[in-house]
């Protein structure tokens, strides 16, 4: 008979829920490699869309106000009289204020231009992104509120949505944009406030998001191992055509959704993305660098060839203080072996104090001269 007192003890050699998951975690092999597997595998409505659905692309003029001190500036120009205190005149003028623009001299305010675009098949009350950039002398967008702004299609177009909301800036960006004016984004900011359009009528043709013959063949050959071999057929580096069949072209909504699921195992794309910026740097799928040399603004990149002389070994110390306190190469050299990879010239570049628009320039004059095999793309 277990007793009250018995029952305590056992409850005390009972293992915790954090060692049971502890001993799981040893006892387990490492999921690693399940996560890459699955990171390499996309479905076909991540890479396609239906034949006619184009989005809509909305534009609108308005005014970002609460900011710091950082808004457009208004002196030194003559009474004040500036685009940005005309708009806030006619905002005020609206709401049965008459205050004379040369009266205003505002800093917490901005002129900026809204950008979105949205998905022909949203209706009214449907929500979506929008895109604020500053369109004066503002130094910062951060901590601003989108005044509330209509949006059209075209200029001479009635308003079909408006947008209102507090803007998001990065942290990095606000630095980077300092003394460039600023960019911003809302989230969920913008609202349709008409119905668009009749939607196109469901096509049987999908067309790939980024047009490339071996993706559209992935896609395919997908589509038919799932459904039959006839069920699908590359058109062109950017179309695919689709065979439902007569059972399945009775619902081809049905159809068109089940598509969608399939799963595609994809080859990453030999793609270098830099920001020349914040010095960010991703690279898509297996980049490595051929020999070469590249001179620039007084730095030399050096791929292959012998090894840099030996310079002397730093006395012992803690190994982060080493990695901040590295010296630049010897008359601003730097050289790695041959075949490197993107990441090992990127971590060399940044280690011997190349700037970010430093490393985009000597990225592109690599591929120029063929000892990168990959897209570089500069933003």
């Amino acid at each position: 008979m277990i007793t009250a007192a018995s029952f305590r003890s056992i409850r005390k050699l009972a293992p915790r829920p954090w060692a049971i998951g502890a001993l799981l975690a040893l006892l387990l092999p490492p999921l690693t490699p399940l996560v890459l597997v699955a990171q390499a595998l996309e479905r076909v409505g991540d890479l396609v869309t239906q034949a006619g659905s184009v989005p809509r692309r909305l534009i609108g003029y308005g005014l970002v106000i609460g900011l710091e001190g950082s808004g457009d500036k208004t002196f030194g120009v003559l009474n004040g009289d500036t685009p940005t205190v005309r708009s806030i005149a006619n905002a005020l003028r609206r709401f049965g204020l008459e205050v004379p623009p040369e009266r205003l001299r505002p800093r917490n305010v901005a002129a900026v231009v809204v950008t979105a675009e949205t998905s022909p098949f949203l209706r009214a009350g449907g929500r979506f992104e929008v895109q604020v950039s500053s369109i004066g002398d503002a130094t910062s967008l951060r901590g601003g509120v989108l005044w509330t702004t209509p949006l059209m299609t075209d200029v001479d177009l009635p308003p079909v949505a408006t947008a209102q909301g507090p803007v998001l800036v990065a942290d990095d960006e606000v630095r980077s944009y300092v003394q460039r004016g600023n960019s911003a984004r809302i989230p969920q900011g913008g609202v349709l406030e008409t119905d668009p359009p009749a939607p196109p009528p469901l096509s049987s043709k999908l067309l790939m998001r980024t047009p490339n013959l071996d993706a559209a063949l992935r896609v395919a050959q997908a589509i038919n191992g799932a459904l039959g071999d006839t069920v699908a057929r590359v058109d062109d580096p950017g179309a695919i055509s689709l065979n439902p069949g007569p059972k399945r072209a009775d619902n081809l909504l049905s159809f068109l959704a089940m598509v969608d699921t399939i799963p595609v195992r994809m080859a990453p794309e030999n793609r270098v993305v830099i920001d020349a910026r914040s010095g960010t740097i991703v690279t898509g799928g297996t980049v490595r660098v051929a020999a070469a040399t590249v001179s620039h603004r007084g730095f030399t990149l050096r791929i292959g060839g012998p090894p840099p002389a030996a310079t002397p070994a730093p006395a012992p110390a803690d190994s982060a203080a080493h990695a901040q306190a590295a010296p630049t190469p010897p008359g601003g050299l730097l050289a790695v072996s041959d075949g490197a990879s993107v990441q090992e010239v990127a971590a060399g570049l940044h280690a011997a104090g190349a700037r970010p628009s430093e490393v985009a320039a000597m990225f592109t004059a690599l591929r120029e001269v063929g000892a990168l095999n990959a897209d570089v793309v500069i933003r």
